[in-house]
Order: structure tokens, then C-alpha cells, then sequence
């Protein structure tokens, strides 16, 4: 059955399009106040395909459209983003209407190998963005590094360009200390590109490592140490890597149980905002506990060296990283938050202030949660 629609929620609808075209992303963020959650149902069917995996989500406002990528590996079903519409009340997010889904599709037209077909092929989606320039698609894929005695795998990552029906049109050219390896040197296995943004109109495109490179030093543990991941700046045009910028990782907020236990804290996504400021979202996560920690930072790039000529972080300190500033640590609210790996401006609000929305990546997993949560932007 259709959920009916209050005249209430038409007029919000109504007011949040005639704000859409207007917005801008150089918005001022002193806070962030939580308006609701939405659950998507576990294992929603839809066109042939299950919806879960929620890894990444962008808003295009002209057309009120959201892309959301899908981590699926290809297990379930061809690795694939979906197009939506959140439709909010005054209460919040009301209805999610599904639109349809594409598969991301190889240079040779063919949807991607899962990891039993073809593991040196197999795509691990992470992050999307749509240009609004160009009407395409940037998405990001963490590749893979398995090294188990003779049994070695190694898919470098990728950035891609894709139409927005999931056809391949080009990927931007990775640096060196981007490159998969035997030895440890590079990314680490399942912790390389998972946030991705837009910036100055469209021409530069910020990607980064979920956790530190092997030459730039440890991974973040319970106590602070010198956890260091990497932003890399594109120049969108010539797809060339221009900058890399240090930002330090906040230690992982809870201890695993058993000690020895599963534990890690990351950077999942990242947003543009303007003058050179990135909203960074950590994320930890400690077996024995099914709730994720998340803080969400503001980032400010001004002023932050250029290490892009630095070969280790843990052998060549860094003396300007990127500043932070805490906006919000969700577990202040009180309320259960899974696996957040997405977040993207969502419409304007009556009051005029801008929204805010997360995503959960539930893995596929019966006892997680795929949320929505939307947020106020306080000025």
C-alpha cells in the first residue's frame, strides 16, 4: 500500500524545491543537530536485486535525485548504485522511493567479476559522486591485497568516471603509493579509497585512505598515536593527483572484546563544503560491541603542506596537517548508529538552514541496520 502524503509534507516538499536551485555548497557549519533516523528494510527486493552494502551517497538537487552505491562485490548481484528520492515531513525523512539501479560497468561493457569468477578484477565499491557539470559519476574502489603464502591477489584501487547508467567512460591515474603490493608497502587491505568529494565548481576532486599506508605508519589503536591517512587532491581536467594533505586519526574509541578482537578507526567519506573546508567522518568500530562510533569533524585544507613528495609520514614528520574540529560525536545522541560510511547535503529546510545525510553500509548482515539519518546544519 502507498503511503499517503499529508498536505503538510507537500508544502516542505514544495518549499525545499524552490530552495534547491539557489543553494550553494559554501555553507557555515557551527553545528549539527539530529533531526531522525530511517531504517531501510533488510534485504529489500527491488528490480532483481537486493538493496544493502549502502556505502555512499550524493544529491542531485536539480533533479532531487540521490545515487547511492552499493559494496557489493558482485557476490550477490553485479556490483551497482541506485537512484532514490528521500522524501522528508516535518518530522524528517518520511519515504525513500526507489527509482532504479545500474550496474557499474567495465571499459569492455560487461557488469564486474565477483571475487570466485575473477578476484584480480572484482571491484570493491565505496564512494560515489555525481558532477553536475558534466551529468556523470565519479565512484572509488578499494581494490584488494590478499597475501597468503603463495596465494597472492593484488587489485590496485580506482577512481572511475561513469555516466550516470553506470556505463564506463575513463578512470583518473593513481600515484605510486596507491599501488597494491606483496610486501608491505602501500595500501593496506580493505582501508584504501572510500571517501570521495567535489570542490571549487566541480574542478577538483578530493579522495581519501580509510587508514594509514604501511610507510606512513600504524593503523589508529586505543591510545593516541601517530595514525596518519592521506587526502589527495585531482585536478578534475587533467585527472592529474596535484596534492596530498596529512590529516591525524582520533584514537579507536572502545576496546575490543576479546582484547585481541577485530578494532579500527577510519575515514569512510569526506564532503566538500567550500573554502577549502571538508566535512571528515571517522567511524570506529570494536568487536564485541555492534554499535559504530562516529564523529563527524570540520576540516580546514588552508594551510596544510603539500606531502605529495613525502615517501613516509613516519619517517618525515609532518609539521602542518589538516585542522580539525570536532562538530559532533554521535554517540552523544543516544541513539544506535551502525556502520556509517556515506554523507551528502540533503535539500534546504523551511527555516532556510541546510540538511544533512548519513548512510549505514549494514554488510548484508541480518543483525545490522541500513540508516538513514538526517541532521540540521546550525550556522
Amino acid at each position: 500500500m502507498k503511503r499517503i502524503i499529508s498536505i503538510l509534507t507537500v508544502c516542505f516538499l514544495l518549499s525545499c524545491s524552490a530552495s534547491h536551485k539557489a543553494s550553494t555548497k559554501n555553507d557555515q557549519i557551527g553545528s549539527l543537530k539530529f533531526l531522525n533516523e530511517y531504517e531501510i528494510p533488510y534485504n529489500l527486493a527491488f528490480k532483481d536485486t537486493k538493496i544493502g552494502g549502502l556505502s555512499g551517497i550524493d544529491y542531485d538537487a536539480e533533479k532531487e535525485l540521490y545515487y547511492l552505491i552499493s559494496d557489493d562485490r558482485s557476490a550477490i548481484n553485479p556490483a551497482r548504485f541506485y537512484t532514490a528520492r528521500i522524501l522528508l515531513s516535518a518530522k524528517g525523512i518520511d519515504t525513500v522511493q526507489w527509482i532504479a539501479t545500474y550496474p557499474m560497468l567495465q571499459s569492455n561493457g560487461t557488469s564486474y567479476p565477483n571475487s570466485k569468477q575473477d578476484p584480480a578484477h572484482t571491484p570493491d565499491p565505496e564512494a560515489i559522486r555525481f558532477n553536475a557539470q558534466t551529468k556523470e559519476l565519479v565512484w572509488t574502489s578499494e581494490g584488494e591485497r590478499i597475501v597468503r603464502g603463495n596465494s597472492v591477489v593484488l587489485e590496485n584501487p580506482a577512481i572511475t568516471r561513469i555516466s550516470t547508467e553506470g556505463k564506463y567512460i575513463d578512470t583518473f591515474p593513481l600515484p605510486a603509493n596507491l599501488i597494491m603490493h606483496a610486501t608491505e608497502k602501500g595500501p593496506r587491505q580493505n582501508g584504501v579509497l572510500e571517501g570521495l568529494t567535489f570542490d571549487k565548481n566541480f574542478q577538483t576532486l578530493y579522495v581519501n585512505v580509510e587508514e594509514p599506508l604501511y610507510e606512513d605508519g600504524p593503523r589508529a589503536d586505543i591510545i593516541p598515536n601517530n595514525a596518519w591517512i592521506r587526502i589527495y587532491q585531482y585536478d578534475v581536467s587533467t585527472k592529474k593527483n596535484t596534492a596530498q594533505y596529512a590529516y591525524h586519526l582520533e584514537p579507536i574509541a572502545y576496546p575490543a572484546m576479546p582484547v585481541e578482537g577485530f578494532k579500527i578507526n577510519g575515514v569512510p567519506d569526506i564532503y566538500a563544503i567550500g573554502n577549502h573546508q571538508l566535512i571528515v567522518l571517522e567511524r570506529s568500530f570494536s568487536s564485541g560491541r555492534l554499535p559504530c562510533t562516529l564523529k563527524v569533524f570540520l576540516a580546514d585544507l588552508k594551510g596544510a603542506e603539500d606531502i605529495k613528495e613525502n615517501s613516509s609520514l613516519q619517517m618525515n614528520l609532518v609539521t602542518k596537517p589538516v585542522k580539525k574540529k570536532l562538530l559532533l560525536n554521535m554517540d552523544d545522541l543516544k541513539i544506535y548508529t551502525d556502520n556509517i560510511e556515506g554523507v551528502t547535503f540533503g535539500p534546504i529546510l523551511p527555516n532556510g538552514h541546510r540538511s544533512l545525510i548519513f548512510v549505514s553500509d549494514n554488510n548484508f548482515a541480518s543483525f545490522q541496520k541500513t540508516q538513514l539519518l538526517l541532521f540540521e546544519i546550525l550556522p
